[in-house]
């Protein structure tokens, strides 16, 4: 049971409703420094990551989440009680979720970026929001040290975006940087930048990946861009036995991300099992 204050909200009309669909839109997330985040799973991730959650807004006619209810009693977020159509109006939907919140955009020390051990994503020009989102995900599924967004790059804080993540968002550091600052800091640590081509004679697999390393991914139309390319110290290449010419480039992180994870944390021993009888 809830039990801190809670603001009800019934008009459409309301400043704070107006304040908060707002964020639907990029220059008003730039201008307030916050995003919204929708549904139970984002603002339950959210909650627990410790995010800067400002406001949790939860439909009139549900309810407060039950998997929301434990989490939010220690919560210092403003908690709101509005009907469907302002959550509608929040998100942007037709059919909104039952519970959507304001959280403040996160601040990463650039450190994070740089630890001797690093394994770090760098999206350059990925503009599709689903795979931005999934390779935030691989790479939290793997433990990298952080994502980072480029210019050119989905906004991050895009809705579309932030639900791809599934929660990632809030479990490693993500951050918009300029990458013609921030490769070239890179090498001069001992970083090595790593891209994908299909004209690399490396093979993914034969790479080690256990050295510092910044994984470089580009657009999906037209890969990595010419500045970046030219600061890249490795290209490999995923080897594919069938007739397709190339993989998604969430497809192709999660793979890279994977054999990086199993040489750096994993024993190459194979286990074949009991024999069969």
């Amino acid at each position: 049971m809830v039990r801190k204050p809670v603001t009800v909200i019934t008009s459409l009309q309301n400043e704070k409703v107006k304040a908060m669909a707002a964020l639907l839109d990029k220059k008003h997330r730039d201008r307030s420094g916050a995003f919204l985040v929708e549904g139970v799973h984002l603002v339950q991730e959210a909650l627990h990551a410790g995010a800067d959650v400002q406001t949790v807004v939860y439909d009139a006619g549900r309810g407060v989440p039950s998997e929301l209810k434990e989490p939010l009693e220690d919560a210092g977020c403003e908690l709101v009680e509005a009907p469907r159509a302002v959550l509608a109006k929040c998100t942007g939907t037709d059919s909104p979720p039952p519970v959507f919140g304001v959280v403040a955009k996160p601040a990463y020390d650039e450190a994070a970026l740089f630890r001797p051990d690093s394994l770090v994503v760098v999206l350059d020009g990925v503009r599709d929001p689903g795979n931005a989102g999934t390779i935030i995900r691989s790479a939290d599924a793997v433990g990298a040290d952080a994502v980072v967004l480029g210019r050119g790059c989905v906004d991050l804080y895009n809705p579309k975006t932030v639900r791809s993540t599934m929660g990632s968002l809030f479990h490693l550091p993500v951050v918009e940087g300029d990458l013609a600052k921030l490769l070239p800091a890179a090498k001069e640590r001992g970083i090595r930048l790593v891209g994908t081509s299909l004209q690399a004679s490396a093979n993914c697999y034969a790479y080690d990946w256990r050295a510092p390393t910044w994984l470089l991914l580009g657009s999906e139309s037209d890969g990595l861009s010419a500045p970046t390319l030219a600061m890249a110290t490795d290209s490999v290449v995923i080897p594919m036995r069938g007739r397709s010419e190339s993989l998604n480039v969430a497809m192709a992180a999660a793979v890279l991300l994977h054999e990086a994870m199993r040489q750096r944390h994993f024993s190459t021993t194979i286990h074949s099992g009991p024999s069969p009888k």
